[in-house]
């Protein structure tokens, strides 16, 4: 089980890095074509947008494994012990219905833009590959909620997790 947790740490962290690496990267080129070469690429921009999106949505889950996301904690800070884990597995649940919404109406508008034949302006990317990303992170998310309810469950603090393991 460890095992299999390191790996699928490890897949998302370099997907969403390569995504990201990969959105600057063709900035860069972008910017040098335009102002070096004066021979601007009408595509990259488009390319760039959809590249650092998935990047962005596959690293909202390292985020969510970190507790790093968002969050209002002054009346949590000062609720009891018990309170507080009411509180947090009422939110875990919620974020689970959520998720599973998220990821359905995901689905549906990928198969929506698939069966539709959309593509994009510049590139002509079919545009259900662009909205792809919304079912992956909703199982993402999914999965590291009902990760958080099982670490909730058991007992353990998911407050502070160490970004460093």
């Amino acid at each position: 089980m460890k095992t299999l947790q390191k790996i699928w740490r490890a897949v998302e962290e370099i997907s969403a890095g390569v995504f990201f690496f990969g959105g600057i990267t063709l900035i860069f080129y972008g910017v040098v074509m335009r102002y070096g070469f004066n021979s601007p690429k009408a595509w990259v921009e488009e390319v760039v947008r959809y590249v650092i999106i998935w990047g962005v949505f596959l690293g909202f889950s390292i985020a969510l494994r970190h507790n790093q996301h968002i969050q209002v904690d002054l009346l949590y800070d000062k609720m009891p012990g018990k309170m507080k884990k009411f509180v947090d597995l009422f939110a875990t649940l919620v974020s689970i219905f959520f998720c599973l919404a998220y990821t359905y109406y995901g689905y549906v508008l990928v198969e929506a833009r698939y069966h539709s034949g959309m593509v994009s302006l510049d590139v002509g990317i079919p545009m259900w590959i662009v909205y792809l990303i919304l079912p992956i992170s909703g199982v993402l998310f999914t999965l590291r909620f009902i990760e958080r309810l099982v670490q909730l469950v058991r007992g353990k603090d998911v407050k502070y997790d160490n970004p460093l393991t």
